[in-house]
C-alpha cells in the first residue's frame, strides 16, 4: 500500500500564491504519471495538472500560465499556483499511478483546502 500525503493549501486572497506539495512512500520511478485534481463543493473532481512518466506536462485550460507542476525529487511532486482566483477554491489532491501488472493504480491523498478570498 502506497500512502501520499499533500500538504500546503490554506486561505490567500486573489492574486496570490500557494505551493502544494505530495509526498509519497513509494519512490516515483515505476509510475505511469503523477497528478493534481481539485474538488470544489458541489462539482466533480477534475483534473488540474498531470507529469507524465516521460516529464511530459499538461493542465487544464483555466490554470494555465498560473499553475506549475515539478518533481522535486524522487517522491515529492509540487504545484506552485500564482495569480490564484476566486474560482480556484477547492480541495486538491494529489494522485500517483504506479504500475502494477502490466497496468496502473491509482493512489489518492487525502486533499489539502486551497481557498482564495476576493
Amino acid at each position: 500500500q502506497v500512502q501520499v500525503v499533500e500538504s500546503g493549501g490554506g486561505s490567500v486572497q486573489a492574486g496570490g500564491s500557494l505551493k502544494l506539495s505530495c509526498v509519497a512512500s513509494r519512490n516515483f520511478f515505476s509510475t505511469c504519471g503523477m497528478g493534481w485534481y481539485r474538488q470544489a463543493p458541489g462539482e466533480e473532481r477534475e483534473l488540474v495538472s498531470r507529469m507524465g512518466s516521460g516529464g511530459t506536462t499538461t493542465y487544464t485550460d483555466s490554470v494555465k500560465g498560473r499553475f506549475t507542476i515539478s518533481q522535486a525529487n524522487a517522491n515529492t511532486l509540487y504545484l506552485q499556483m500564482n495569480s490564484l482566483k476566486t474560482e480556484d477554491t477547492a480541495v486538491y489532491y494529489c494522485a500517483v499511478e504506479y504500475r502494477s501488472g502490466g497496468a496502473c493504480v491509482t493512489y489518492w491523498g487525502q486533499g489539502t483546502q486551497v481557498t482564495v478570498s476576493s
